[in-house]
This record gives structure tokens, sequence and C-alpha cells, in this order.
């Protein structure tokens, strides 16, 4: 969980900086970490994590990535399939 909120606390610092541009080297590094949890994650821990709230940095990274479309396109464009295909293994998406 503390590694989860490092990545928030990563992002929300990038957003804060004002990091502008085509391409976004700190995010993408926060996107393989994200992309690595999945992968290392076996699925009941990914079912136990499902439910549980989100830390406060989280939430305002979250937020961020809402309010920044940009962003948040990188950010999804490179965590998406990945993230997919564990969810799919674990039963998580039809």
């Amino acid at each position: 969980m503390r590694k989860y909120s490092y990545l928030a606390a990563l992002l929300f610092a990038l957003v804060l900086g004002g990091v502008a541009g085509a391409q976004f080297p700190v995010l993408d590094a926060i996107a393989d970490k994200v992309i690595q949890k999945y992968q290392s994650s076996n699925c009941e821990q990914l079912w136990q994590q499902k439910g549980q709230p989100k830390p406060p940095m989280e939430q305002k990274a979250i937020q961020m990535l809402r309010n920044e479309p940009q962003m948040r396109l990188a950010f999804i464009n490179k965590v998406a399939a990945p993230i997919a295909n564990k969810m799919f293994e674990c039963g998580m998406i039809p």
C-alpha cells in the first residue's frame, strides 16, 4: 500500500511541478510501477485491494488525472493493456 501511495505522491508532484509537453517522463515511471504492481500481484491480492479506500495522496493524483486530459491519456495508454490482461486472468472483467 505504501508503494502505491509513493506512486500517487510522485504523480501529484508531477502535476504541481507543471511538467508540460508531449511526454511525461515521471508519469511514465509511475505507470511502469503501476504495471509492475499488477504483474507481480496475485489475483487474491488484487481482489483484496479492490474494495479498500484509497490514501489521500492517491485520491489527489486520481483527481489530477481527471483534470488533465493529456496526462490521463498518456497514463491510460501505457497501463491499460497490462492491467486489463491481469484483470481478465483474475476474473475481474468478463
